[in-house]
């Protein structure tokens, strides 16, 4: 049913995409990041649209006469030049483009069916890349190890490395707990993508390191406050975890695949490789569909396979 509240006959299209983007906020909270996704690609492809128009201003009303020649001659445009996408990002953008003419169909009675004739690119399914339980735990020890690191910081980082492998953990998800979530009890409720909350088991060791690092901590914070601190007292960034690992793994010898989000992978492939069942994985994840989880059992299915081509003398 359209909302009557956009139906307005002046409304133009940037406004039908502020629309989108406001529902994809308030009701389907999507996260930050990806709203900003997905309203860079709606912005080039309103952009397009107008040039290839003659330049005359876009209405709502015209992005149910876009024809299935116009998208792909917006998805050739994305796929050339200097910043030309991939075809994962392509197929993407085709998705998002999808979800935004969805909406106009629903909610502005602004149907265009003809749209789904096209088709994306090819993408091959990527596979996660989690390290063995050996690299896993030498990341997780090499902090302590660094004899240049401040020992509050070095504690710090084992923390977070061990939340990410030990539960689990998104980097965001890690880096959201505050002040407040300390200590950890046994379990933890952590708030994922699209606002998914999910219970997950916290092991003795993932506490001990936790409190490993207040008991460094030089200072003092307010119970909402992030709990992971940077070194001039600010909330630790996303993107200095990332540069511990790289530097981690550097220092290890691991290969480039071992990131922050190969811990969790690691979380995941170890766990079924010990015996657990993909529903309970798909809890512990976060995951709102099983086939996101049923990655992992391709994963542990080349890895028996590489152990018995190493091992079984008829390989």
């Amino acid at each position: 049913m359209a909302d009557p509240r956009l139906t307005a006959p002046g409304l133009d299209a940037d406004g039908a995409l502020r629309a989108w983007l406001d529902h994809l906020a308030h009701e389907r909270r999507l996260s930050p990041r990806t709203l900003e996704a997905y309203g860079h690609i709606g912005r080039l492809y309103l952009a397009f649209l107008q040039r290839h128009r003659g330049g005359d201003e876009l209405r709502a009303a015209d992005l149910a006469t876009i024809t299935p020649a116009e998208l792909r001659a917006h998805l050739a445009e994305r796929r050339g030049g200097e910043a030309a996408l991939s075809a994962r990002s392509l197929a993407q953008t085709l998705a998002a483009i999808r979800g935004f003419h969805g909406f106009l169909d629903r909610r502005l009675d602004l149907p265009n069916p003809r749209l789904a004739l096209v088709r994306g690119p090819r993408v091959k399914p990527s596979l996660p890349r989690p390290v063995s339980p050996d690299q896993a735990l030498g990341l997780l020890a090499e902090p302590e190890a660094d004899p240049d690191a401040d020992p509050w910081e070095a504690a710090r980082d084992m923390a977070v490395l061990a939340l990410m492998y030990g539960a689990g953990l998104r980097v965001s998800e890690a880096l959201s707990l505050t002040a407040a979530d300390a200590p950890l009890g046994a379990t933890l409720r952590i708030t994922g993508k699209g606002a998914k909350t999910r219970i997950v088991p916290v092991l003795p060791q993932i506490g001990a390191a936790v409190e490993a690092y207040r008991a460094r901590l030089p200072f003092v914070l307010a119970p909402a406050d992030a709990l992971f601190r940077a070194r001039r007292g600010g909330p630790l960034s996303p993107r200095h975890v990332q540069a511990t690992v790289q530097r981690l793994r550097g220092r290890l010898g691991l290969p480039d695949s071992a990131t922050p989000h190969a811990l969790r992978h690691s979380f995941a492939t170890h766990l079924l490789g010990a015996g657990a069942d993909l529903r309970s994985l798909q809890e512990l994840l976060g995951h709102a569909s099983l086939s996101t989880t049923q990655k992992y059992t391709a994963v542990d299915a080349e890895r028996l396979l590489a152990a018995y081509a190493a091992a079984h003398p008829r390989a």
